[in-house]
Parts: structure tokens; sequence; C-alpha cells
């Protein structure tokens, strides 16, 4: 691996056009960091993917590479195909009418839109936390015991145990443990999400999605989520959208920065722009529509 040019001072911290820039100086990454987190083995490779909804092509040409128990980022202006591309890493978008998929999405190797691959199976193994916190009108304990239970998990032992293990994953325990049996809906919305993050853990996924999880939060409840994801990567790989450029600076390994373009019909669609280690990103990206980005010239 090449190298590093030595940096002093973060392309992110300048100012531009009079506006200051959006991100907080990020130090120049050393090549031994950049070769740790590249080391690590891959869980998917993106390749030439597009995604249609009916016969309009949403997102162009991405490939990417997802490495395990690493934080990847999607980060973009509105509109540019985050969330798109994060559903189709567990084929949510097979939900949507008329959504389909060309190219590649490979999990370990395996295309995960091949003809004998269960997306139920798929969505077990990747599981996702979504925008605004969505627990189900019952218990707290109810919440996070339905995936175990919905997969054949009946010894109430057990299901003590699975409902303990993950709510300390979540960080959640120890304000929960005495009303396990009160309504999830009475929990405040930072409470809520890390409910979700324990239930969507409960079944024991090996990757967690999140779309934009702290977006409905407040300061105080983002922190304890981005401290819970610093956490939770020790065992799960996770790949996160958000709209926070800080936050992608702050907690993720890998950053992938999209952006939206019009075809020369004049339809817009989602582009990757570039994908790289965050920390080389955020102070040397490669692309000029990347720095642009990041120091807030537009988005």
């Amino acid at each position: 691996m090449a190298t590093e040019q030595p940096m002093t001072e973060s392309k992110s911290s300048s100012t531009t056009g009079g506006k200051l820039a959006t991100t907080a100086p990020v130090p120049a990454p050393r090549p031994s960091m950049i070769e740790g987190l590249m080391s690590a083995p891959v869980v998917f490779t993106v390749e030439a993917l597009d995604v249609f909804y009916g016969a309009y092509k949403a997102v162009r040409g991405v490939e990417l590479a997802i490495r395990k128990n690493q934080i990847t980022a999607f980060i973009g202006p509105s509109g540019c195909g985050k969330t798109t591309v994060l559903r189709c890493l567990n084929r949510m978008n097979d939900l949507i009418p008329g959504a389909r998929v060309s190219g590649k999405v490979l999990y370990h190797g395996i295309d995960l839109y091949g003809p004998d691959v269960s997306a139920t199976e798929v969505r077990r193994r990747i599981g996702m936390v979504f925008q605004k916190p969505n627990p189900f009108p019952k218990s707290i304990y109810d919440n996070v015991a339905y995936g175990p239970r919905i997969n054949g998990i009946r010894d109430k032992a057990k299901l003590d145990e699975i409902v303990e293990k993950s709510l300390r994953s979540a960080a959640l325990w120890d304000e929960v443990k005495d009303r396990l049996k009160h309504s999830a809906l009475g929990m405040s919305g930072g409470q809520q999400q890390r409910l979700c993050i324990a239930r969507t853990i409960a079944v024991e996924p090996e990757v967690v999605l999140m779309d934009e999880p702290c977006s409905a939060l407040d300061p105080i409840a983002t922190a304890r989520v981005e401290d819970l994801m610093r956490e939770l990567k020790q065992h799960f790989t996770i790949v996160i959208v958000t709209h926070n450029m800080q936050q992608a600076a702050r907690v993720s390994d890998f950053t992938a920065f999209f952006t939206a373009e019009l075809d020369t019909a004049g339809q817009r669609f989602g582009q990757l722009v570039e994908f790289d280690v965050t920390a080389r990103i955020f102070s040397n990206p490669k692309e000029q529509r990347t720095e642009n980005y990041i120091t807030g010239r537009f988005g």
C-alpha cells in the first residue's frame, strides 16, 4: 500500500466562500491505521449496483466493500440514494412495488438476490434500525423477545436471558430492568431507539443497518446511541446512513459519499462518488465533489 502524504491540516477545517466548514478538523490517517482497517474481512461486496423503481433508474453503478466489525457511513445530500443502497443490503427494497436491482450484492460471496436465497433469512442475518423509533405497542420485554419467539424460542428462562443480554448490549438494562412489563411507548425517544437496537440484536444478526438512527433524537440521546455503536461494532458489522457529517467523522471507520446527478434526459439519479477510510475522506478526499460537500459548498 502506498505511503500517505503527510498532512498538517484537514481540508474540512477550511472556510469556503465565506461559509464555515461543516466538520471539525480530522487528523490525516496513519498508514498503519489504514492497513489495520483494510485487513478486516469483507462482509459485503457491491458490484455495479443499479436500483430501479419501475423504469426509473434511481441509483447507478455503485461499487464498494463493507468490512467486518467496522462502522461504514453513507453520507450525501437528500435524494442521492444512500437509503436506497442501504436497503439493498438486506433486501428491504423488495417490499416496494416495482423496485428491482441489477449488478451484485454479495454477502460472504453469496449473491443476496440469487434465486435460492430467502429474503426472510437475509433479514434475520442482516437487521435494520429505522430513522424513527418504532417500538411495538407491547411491553419492553415483549418487544425484545418478539424476534426470538418468532424464531421458535419458547423457554421462559432462555427468553429472559436473551432479553437481559440484548438490553445490556443496548446500554438500556439498568434504566428499564424494574419496568420490563411496562409499555415501550412510554419510554423517551432515545430509550425507544435503543430498545429498537436491542430488539434487532436479540435475534443475533451479523450485520446491523441503521437508517439515520439519531435524526429524531436530542444531542444527549444522540451521544448515547453513538457510544453504543462503538461498543456494538466489537460484535457486529454496522452500516449507517447519516445526514450528520460530524457523526460520520466521529463514529465511522469507512465513509461512502453519494451525490445526485442529472442524466441526459434530465432525470435525477444517485451515484457513489467516493468510498474510503473515513479519516482519509475527511482529511484528503480524492474527489473535488467530496471536498465541496464536506466543506459546506453544497448539500
